[in-house]
């Protein structure tokens, strides 16, 4: 994980929540969220600008009330950046129109 980030310090403590979240989104029929998309968004958005002296009940608070919209449209634009989506494949394109 990001580990470079100020709150990667925290990581193992709050492993727990990530994972129950995880868990929600998969209730909710998004399966392909992954932790690791998770704590990106986390780590690359919505702690952004990180506070010096934050506790972790505001770090597991953050990660309780992540929305799967927000994380999700993070996670399109990140692959965009990326160059991880194409459209030069048939296929996906198909997939995409389904």
């Amino acid at each position: 994980m990001n580990s470079s980030h100020q709150y990667g310090r925290f990581y193992k403590q709050v492993k727990p929540a990530l994972e129950s979240k995880i868990e929600e989104f998969e209730i909710f029929g998004y399966e392909q969220v992954k932790e690791k998309e998770l704590w990106d968004y986390l780590t690359k958005k919505k702690w952004k600008k990180p506070k010096e002296e934050i506790q972790m009940y505001e770090i597991i608070a953050d990660i309780l009330s992540a929305k799967i919209g927000d994380v999700m449209n993070f996670t399109t634009v990140e692959a965009f950046k990326l160059g991880d989506f194409t459209l030069d494949d048939e296929a996906e394109r198909k997939e995409l129109l389904k």
